[in-house]
This record gives C-alpha cells, structure tokens and sequence, in this order.
C-alpha cells in the first residue's frame, strides 16, 4: 500500500541548531544567540499593549505603515522594501522567487546557519566555499565559484558566526567579477554594530548595482527577536517578485506595532547598541590580553575558533554562569550581553587557557 512521500532532499537537510537556553533555575547569562540584552523601551511596549487588542483580526498584510517608515529611514522607494516574519523568512522568500529546482547558490561556510537549509527547501543546490582563517569572507573565492548555474550569492556582513564585515573595496572588486544576471544578497543583519570606516555601505552599493539586494531585521540592534520582523531591500521589479514569494499577512499587527514604535524611538535604541559596541571592545580587548587570537568582530558576538574543543569550552563557559554557542568542529561564537556576563566569561577563558 503506498503512502505520501516526504522529498527526499528533507533527509539530508541540516538541523537549526538554536542557542541554548540557561538551565532552569540556574544564575547563567544566556550568549548564545545574539539577542539584544536591553528589554524593550517602555514606548515599544506601550505599542505592543495597544496591539494586543487587535489580535483578533488580521494584520495588514503587506504592512504599508512599517514599509513606508522603513523606506523613509532608508531613503528607497516603499516599493523596493519587502517585509517578512524576520530575516531568515525572507531570504527564504527571496531564493523561491529567483531559484528553479537545481539552479546553485553559493555562500560562504561557516556562515549563517540557516543558509544551507533555506536553499535546499528552495530546491536549489548550495555550493558552500570556506570563509578564511581569520574569519573573514573570501570574496575571490566566492566569486570564483560561481558557474552557469548559479542564481544567487550570499554575502553575510557582518559575517554571523565570525564577526568581520566586508570592505568596501573588495566588495566593489567582487560585484565587478559576478555576473548581472547573478544575484547578489547582502545580508546585514547587524549593521547597525559596525564601526569599521572600511566596511561596505549597503545602501551605497544597492543603489549603484542593480543586482543587489539587502536583508535587515529588526531582530538584533531594535531588540524584537521575539515578534519577527524583518525585510529585504529590493529593484521594484525584484521587490514585486519577492513580496508575491513571500507567506500571507507573514508580519503580525503586534510585530508591526512594535517595529513602528521602535524606530521613532530609534535614537535611545542606538544609544543601547553603542553601549553594546563598548561592551564588544572591552571583550575582545580583554580575550586577545588572555592570549586569545580572535577575529575583528563588527557584529554583537564574538568568535573563538578552537575548533574540536568548541563543545569542551562552552561547557566550561556554562558552568562559569555563562551560556555560549558551540559549533562543533569550528569554535565558539559568544554574545555581547551585560557587563557581569563578560567578567564571567573572561573569567571561563582564563582558566581555559590555564589548563
């Protein structure tokens, strides 16, 4: 007798590992998935409020009042800005409107892990090319990788779970060798943390090639990880293919609310991530007098490459009262969070390099 058939590309699709969690009833600061420490400002949460009460109805479903924000702040057309249920959904969103069944997307490895699943269920083929030993994307690689078949190449700036951002220079020089017909997807989930005067100008770089398009989120430097929200930067015409792509009423009124609300107070929100900044430099400053060789981050974490230990450190990091995210065979990625957790963390790695 036979019986529906799950595709077969689902039994080699790689599992979301999300950051753990702190033990329950445990004192342990959770960095392990770069989320803003800050709770929301009292503002954003008076909105939530006011939303609750329409959560009987559905929301705006391609959410006119936040894009139009959004395209205001930016300085693009609302017709070029394409919202979704965070980041990760619309880049999902992107691949199934520009990727056929077996066309390729190259993407750097390591590199945001959602990447890989995202492009299988879009029934694309990744073709992963390895980031290099100081943590850096390999642009020349990347591009090199691209064949007749490739649609699409990620670019994650900041690179998540590494830490550097891309530079203006040799993104230029990258864009120059990918073809037109190529799309090229920046992904600057934390952009608003760089402080590099090096680093690529999103924006700057959409607007000059036509074959570019960003992903934000409201997620990391807003401080919304738990509503979901975030959108892709688009040509209209790219834009329009993307937002037919993209899952009905996919951002909710909550989330819309919240997001609105969140970017009037925009101003106090940046004062909260330059605080984060400071709290980024004080922990690398204070790795690398360790002893620690760790890559320049521009995003709000950090990276240890010990490679097989990652597993080994992160245990020894949880018992300090710290909760990290490993990612075996490869390193360490750690969160920017409150001041106490980095004097507990810097505490765990001292007495790692000790051993």
């Amino acid at each position: 007798m036979s019986r529906p058939v799950l595709r077969r590309a689902l039994a080699e699709l790689p599992a979301y590992v999300p950051g753990a969690r702190s033990p329950v009833g445990a004192a342990a600061f959770k960095l392990s998935s770069n989320e803003n420490p800050f709770p929301p400002l009292p503002s954003v949460m008076a909105a939530i409020a006011d939303a609750a009460v329409d959560v009987n109805r559905y929301p705006d479903m391609y959410a006119t009042e936040l894009t139009e924000a959004v395209a205001q702040q930016l300085g693009v057309p609302a017709e070029s800005v394409v919202m979704g249920c965070g980041s990760v959904a619309v880049l999902g969103h992107v691949l199934t409107a520009f990727c056929e069944a077996g066309d390729e997307v190259v993407l750097p490895w390591r590199s945001f892990e959602a990447y890989p699943i995202a492009v299988t269920l879009a029934g694309a083929v990744a073709v992963p090319v390895p980031v290099a030993d100081d943590g850096r994307l390999d642009l020349p690689a990347l591009a090199a990788a691209v064949t007749d078949r490739t649609r699409v190449v990620l670019v994650c700036t900041p690179n998540n779970p590494t830490g550097p951002a891309v530079r203006a220079d040799e993104l230029e020089t990258f864009l120059d060798a990918v073809p037109e017909h190529v799309l090229v997807v920046l992904d600057e989930a934390y952009v608003e943390f760089v402080r590099d005067p090096q680093a690529a100008d999103g924006l700057a770089v959409f607007e000059a090639r036509r074959n570019v398009v960003l992903l934000r989120t409201f997620s990391k430097a807003y401080g919304l990880a738990g509503l979901r929200v975030g959108y892709a930067v688009a040509r209209p015409r790219h834009a329009a293919g993307i937002r037919a792509a993209s899952t009905p009423f996919g951002v909710s009124h909550v989330a819309q609310l919240a997001a609105l609300a969140s970017l009037r107070a925009r101003d106090e929100l940046l004062a909260r991530v330059e605080s984060i900044v400071k709290e980024r430099a004080r922990m690398l400053d204070g790795l690398r007098a360790q002893g620690w060789t760790v890559p320049d981050s521009q995003a709000n974490f950090v990276w240890l490459p010990v490679g097989d230990q990652a597993s080994a450190l992160a245990e020894r990091c949880s018992r300090a009262g710290v909760v990290v995210r490993p990612f075996t065979g490869d390193g360490v990625r750690v969160s920017v969070g409150e001041r106490e957790a980095t004097d507990l963390l810097l505490g765990a790695t001292a007495e790692w390099l000790a051993r």
